[in-house]
């Protein structure tokens, strides 16, 4: 990878955001902050003269190493392969560091969630993760890829569509009846709107369920607008007489205190995850259901402690009635699921509930090592790092992708191509291949005309997504409707968006309610895919 600057200008001035390499005496600079100078390192130790170039200027190599924006991995393997990248750098505070430890301390505190930490917490993430800072960066690169977390991303809900774009904008369209757009009205939307009230407010991710949404921001805090309360709906949808709307961003004030860097709604209950790896749920708290054993209907957030007691949870991902968990360890991830278990979607080889989390042990036994994960309604999928796809719960349409119908209890291997995205929706899953392609099974998307089903119209088994092919695009993200919903007294059709790398939505499936962005002609309820009109970049 190409650095930003000019390795062997071992004498230039520079400023080094974190670790301050010492300007020409002769330059001209402006007056210092003691207190900021006091925050930057100068090395203390004895040039290495006579060793490789870069060696005999440390300041210049860990600028190097930090700008470059390595892999824990490949900074592990430096300080491996090398005893200079072993020994201690001698940057003071942190004498004893090595280049490669600080390098991961100066990418963290790039990081929003990290940089606003006081010393006392980052030290304790730091223990939690290992007592490496390269760990501690390894658990926050995944938690960023995973939802995506400063770059854009497209979410299909039940008969609405929320676009976060690259700068922290976010707009809506579809589906308002409850104000789950956030505009200010409950009136539904054929085209993307602006949320202008969160101008000003940077989000990093988004969340979309039944008639609410949740948003992010970049300092932690939680926005909510649609349905006025976290609790159930009934299997119609219909909300308690005493709910209302809330058609306007509020913040969650319950959430204060807590920095938190995901949320995840589910059919009956709504998750965020905090910066420290803690999950805290919201409603449908009796035992056999989320582990804290409050009431169905108690809206506070409520820490999920137990087997997680120890544990950072990376990502989370809410189903229907079921919650799937993503936990990073020093060697390696695991996966922990809690909830209704029927149909296996637990994962635990059986179809019983579970009222705490409880590790899927089937990827360790068979030393699978998961690197993403997605709840469908009632199904769940898992991205492993070799690029696998394993799925199990109810395989309805045959949305498990084996080619039957049959529930799976245990995680099965999808036979597919090399994946690097999944996406688990309503009796259906798409997958994002290597090389931007598009696959899906189960049942069949509306507005698909690809040929390519069995006579029920069921896709069993891995299928090219021709019509998405023909684009000649390269997808990176996609997004199906993962839950269902009734509008104006009408179950609405399931629809999906997709993201490129060139910044361009596409969406296709159910949209008589303007959750493609478009307005339908009469009669016509789903449309193949097309180019939504949004600026994302």
């Amino acid at each position: 990878m190409e650095c930003p600057m000019d390795a062997t200008a071992s004498k230039a001035a520079l400023v080094i955001q974190f670790h301050n390499i010492v300007h020409d005496a002769t330059s001209q600079s402006p007056p210092r902050d003691p207190e900021a100078e006091h925050a930057k390192r100068h090395f203390s130790g004895e040039e290495a003269i006579g060793q490789f170039p870069l060696a005999a200027n440390p300041s210049i190599l860990l600028h190097l190493l930090s700008s470059c924006q390595l892999d824990p991995k490949d900074l592990a393997a430096l300080e491996a392969t090398c005893t200079f990248f072993r020994n201690p750098a001698k940057f003071p505070p942190d004498l004893e560091l090595s280049l490669p430890e600080l390098a991961a301390l100066d990418m963290c505190q790039e990081r929003a969630m990290f940089k606003l930490m006081k010393a006392e917490e980052k030290e304790w993430l730091k223990q939690r993760c290992g007592g490496s800072w390269k760990l501690v960066l390894g658990y926050i690169l995944v938690g960023e890829k995973n939802y995506r977390h400063g770059k854009s991303q497209v979410i299909a809900g039940p008969g609405c569509s929320i676009v976060v774009t690259t700068k922290g904008d976010v707009y809506s369209f579809g589906a308002n009846s409850w104000g789950q757009l956030g505009l200010g009205d409950t009136e539904h939307k054929f085209k993307p709107c602006l949320i202008r009230s969160l101008q000003g407010i940077r989000i990093t991710q988004a969340a979309v369920g039944s008639r609410r949404t949740m948003l992010v921001s970049d300092t932690g805090s939680v926005y909510k607008f649609g349905h006025s309360t976290f609790g159930p709906f009934d299997y119609y949808g219909t909300a308690a007489t005493n709910e209302v709307s809330c058609p306007t961003p509020q913040l969650v004030e319950s959430l204060k205190g807590i920095f938190v860097v995901q949320a995840s709604i589910g059919g009956f209950f709504s998750a965020v995850l905090s910066r420290e790896g803690q999950v805290y749920t919201f409603s449908w708290g009796h035992p056999d259901r989320l582990g804290h054993g409050t009431e169905i209907a108690d809206v506070e957030p409520r820490l999920l402690s137990g087997p997680l007691e120890d544990v950072l949870v990376a990502q989370i991902a809410a189903g229907n009635c079921y919650l799937l968990m993503l936990a990073y360890h020093p060697n390696g991830m695991s996966v922990y699921s809690m909830g209704c278990g029927l149909g296996g979607k637990l994962g635990h080889g059986n179809t019983g509930n579970e009222g705490t989390p409880l590790q899927i042990e089937h990827f360790q036994t068979f030393n699978i090592r998961p690197m993403s994960i997605s709840a469908g309604a009632f199904h769940a999928a898992v991205l492993s790092s070799d690029g696998r796809i394993f799925t199990w719960g109810w395989g309805i349409h045959g949305c498990l992708g084996h080619g039957a119908e049959e529930y799976m209890t245990f995680p099965t291997a999808v036979e597919t191509l090399k994946a690097v995205h999944v996406s688990a929706g309503y009796y259906t899953t798409f997958v994002i291949t290597d090389n931007g392609e598009v696959y899906t099974f189960g049942q069949k998307g509306l507005g698909l005309q690809d040929g390519e089903d069995d006579e029920s119209g069921d896709i069993l088994a891995p299928k090219l997504v021709t019509s998405l092919a023909g684009l000649e695009e390269r997808f990176v993200q996609i997004s199906s409707t993962n839950a269902g919903d009734w509008v104006d007294d009408k179950l609405v059709l399931s629809h999906t968006v997709a993201l490129t790398n060139s910044g361009k939505m596409y969406a296709f499936g159910g949209g008589s309610k303007g959750q493609l962005g478009v307005k339908l002609a009469e009669g016509k309820e789903a449309m193949p895919p097309f180019q939504v009109a949004v600026d994302i970049i």
